[in-house]
């Protein structure tokens, strides 16, 4: 396309896995020091800071970088294997505590937007019963939020059969819990990811109209499904032009056209799209990665 992709969104990455840092704990500040002084991106989407220290010299940078912030709640829940719909009660309200000390985080540092998602799939015979706690998991946390300075809380949609094997899943079902929440918190969306498509054999252009009216955000990125016992396997995240992969720059162009065609990328909201990507093998780099992938989405938009 001849105008600019900033005129249309705003360009982001995930950091903590662009540089893995998925405990915690790490060089999450002189990480986050490389983005910020990157001035491709337009967004970065943070994660658990367990350091009071740390999480207060990352306000100070972002306040400075001129990013639109968002806080993703995996790297805290994720490591926990903490579950908002879990049937147990005592487990679901260990994951809902976590996810409130998630949302008050994101509120100190800053962000607008904070990620949640479902838990585990239970399998067909508890899945509707755990939908209905996930709902009630959301509205709970939908009503915290306004509390804590109200950032948007978007649902991330994963896979249910290949890696994180979630409850929330494929994009009928994720459209029915957005719709149910919204009747009481009309600003809760929805986060889709180009990487995920293969997992839930899902096409982008019979999704993306589905999902249109409730649709905040997106990520791209990668994904390696052919080999079950590669180390790409499952929701990884692997560079693009990862050897037999599933996500092709074409495929990254198609996904912008659409979205421009859907009119969801546009000159008046510019959402985030963020790229979730991250050295996956020996002798990758992370400032290699990132390279690759701003690459890749200029290359892309250029196409599109």
């Amino acid at each position: 396309m001849d105008a600019p992709m900033k005129r249309f969104m705003r360009p982001g990455i995930v950091s903590f896995k662009a540089f893995p840092i998925e405990l915690g704990t790490g060089p999450i500040l002189e990480s986050l020091e490389k983005i910020c002084e990157d001035s491709f991106f337009s967004a970065i989407e943070v994660g658990w800071m367990k350091e009071p220290l740390v999480r207060d010299e990352a306000r100070r940078m972002l306040e400075q970088s001129h990013l639109e912030v968002c806080y993703a709640a995996q790297p805290a829940m994720f490591s926990q294997k903490l579950n908002i719909n879990a049937l147990d009660p005592d487990a679901r309200r260990r994951a809902l505590n976590q996810m409130k000390n998630c949302i008050r985080e994101a509120a100190h540092l800053g962000a607008r937007w904070v990620r949640v998602f479902s838990g585990k799939d239970p399998g067909p015979d508890r899945r509707g019963e755990a939908t209905k706690l996930l709902v009630d998991s959301l509205l709970q946390l939908c009503e915290f939020a306004e509390g804590c300075g109200n950032p948007g809380l978007t649902l991330k949609i994963f896979d249910r059969a290949v890696d994180k094997e979630f409850l929330i899943g494929p994009y009928q079902e994720a459209l029915e819990v957005v719709r149910t929440v919204r009747r009481s918190f009309p600003s809760f969306g929805l986060l889709v990811d180009l990487s995920h498509f293969p997992l839930l054999e899902e096409d982008p252009a019979v999704v993306i109209p589905a999902l249109r009216p409730y649709l905040v955000h997106v990520h791209i990125g990668n994904a390696y499904v052919r080999d079950r016992s590669h180390v790409a396997y499952g929701d990884l995240q692997p560079r693009f032009d990862f050897p037999d992969s599933e996500v092709t720059v074409d495929d990254v162009r198609a996904f912008f056209r659409l979205l421009v065609d859907q009119e969801f990328f546009n000159p008046v909201d510019r959402p985030v799209c963020s790229a979730e990507v991250r050295p996956l093998v020996a002798g990758e780099r992370s400032e290699l990665i990132i390279a690759n992938t701003k690459r890749v989405m200029e290359e892309a938009w250029a196409l599109a």
